[in-house]
């Protein structure tokens, strides 16, 4: 499930786990309460969050943490019967001014396209993203558990997600996605589609039709942004009106 609300400035891509019904829930109840609950606080600042705000972070930084938590509290009351492994992964993006507000649990990423360079906003919560850290990762193709998560909203264990600030500028170009994109596709291939796409509409089409092309089995979901300069204000005139 993907969310895209521009005149909340929030974008994000949840990918569900647990099963195709189960999956298909708990990545639903992600969207629907990260839009809920950023809209709600938007119409009211002081309203209940779900938990305490993080010293060590901004306002802004812990409302999109506070509505990961929200989200991941929903799923926790809906995990039973058939839906007892259901989880989810979250990356959200909110947009403030002239800085973009990222939050993400598990392996869907957020990339930063700036100039030619594209670079990672994310590191996996995965197995594999902890062997690469600790320096005795294989090539990600041969390693058969690349996709196992090791943090997942709705899930037990460690499920906060991790939220940082990125100051943007004119003509960057942000990307969310689910595995179903990165793991196929190259960051080469990611790089060079977002270069010659016209349009984040466009750039969203070529890169599904290319995770398929390169036999991507998974849900691929894709979220595309560009940013745009603020219009430079026209000076005062002494006309009357």
């Amino acid at each position: 499930r993907y969310c895209h609300e521009p005149s909340l400035g929030l974008f994000a891509v949840a990918d569900g786990v647990g099963g195709y019904e189960g999956g298909e829930i708990a990545a639903s109840l992600v969207v629907e309460q990260l839009r809920e609950f950023v809209l709600s606080n938007q119409r009211d600042p002081e309203g209940t969050w779900p938990c305490k705000g993080s010293r060590g972070l901004s306002h802004h930084e812990n409302l999109l943490m506070a509505a990961a938590e929200l989200a991941h509290q929903q799923i926790e009351h809906r995990r039973e019967g058939r839906l007892a492994q259901m989880g989810s992964t979250l990356v959200a993006l909110r947009v403030i001014d002239n800085r973009a507000i990222v939050a993400h649990v598990g392996d869907s990423r957020a990339y930063l396209l700036r100039g030619d360079v594209l670079d990672a906003l994310t590191i996996d919560h995965s197995l594999y993203a902890e062997l690469q850290a600790g320096g005795v990762a294989p090539p990600r193709a041969e390693f058969g558990y690349r996709n196992i998560i090791t943090r997942a909203l709705g899930m037990g264990g460690t499920h906060h997600a991790d939220v940082s600030t990125v100051e943007l500028r004119g003509g960057d170009v942000l990307l969310l996605c689910s595995d179903g994109l990165h793991d196929p596709v190259s960051h080469e291939q990611l790089r060079e589609t977002l270069l010659q796409a016209s349009s984040p509409a466009i750039a969203c089409e070529r890169l599904v039709e290319l995770a398929l092309s390169e036999n991507g089995s998974d849900n691929i979901t894709v979220v595309v942004i560009k940013c745009v300069e603020a219009p430079t204000p026209r000076p005062p005139t002494d006309r009357a009106f």
